[in-house]
C-alpha cells in the first residue's frame, strides 16, 4: 500500500535562533572583510566550517545548527520577503 499523502517536513519552532546565528555570523564575516554570501554558500555546500571565520565565535555558533536548519531559515526569510 502506497501512502499518497504529502509528508510535512518541519524542524521545530526555533527559527529565531537560526536567524540570530545567521545575522551574527554574517556580521562577523563582514567585519573581517569576507563576503558573507560566498562564505555561507561554501559552508552550506561543503559542510566545511573553515568557510566561517572564528572571529567573535562565529564558527562555533554556525555549527550549533544543522545545515538543513540554516537552509530552512534562509528559504523562509526569502519567501517572506517576496510576499
Amino acid at each position: 500500500m502506497v501512502n499518497e499523502e504529502t509528508m510535512m517536513f518541519k524542524f521545530g519552532n526555533d527559527e529565531n535562533k537560526a536567524e540570530r546565528i545567521i545575522r551574527n555570523v554574517c556580521q562577523a564575516m563582514q567585519e573581517k572583510g569576507y563576503n558573507p554570501i560566498n562564505q555561507l554558500v561554501g559552508y552550506l555546500l561543503s559542510g566545511d566550517p573553515a568557510y566561517v571565520t572564528s572571529y567573535k565565535d562565529a564558527r562555533n555558533q554556525i555549527r550549533k545548527l544543522e545545515r538543513d536548519e540554516l537552509l530552512e531559515e534562509l528559504v523562509r526569510a526569502y519567501l517572506e520577503k517576496q510576499a
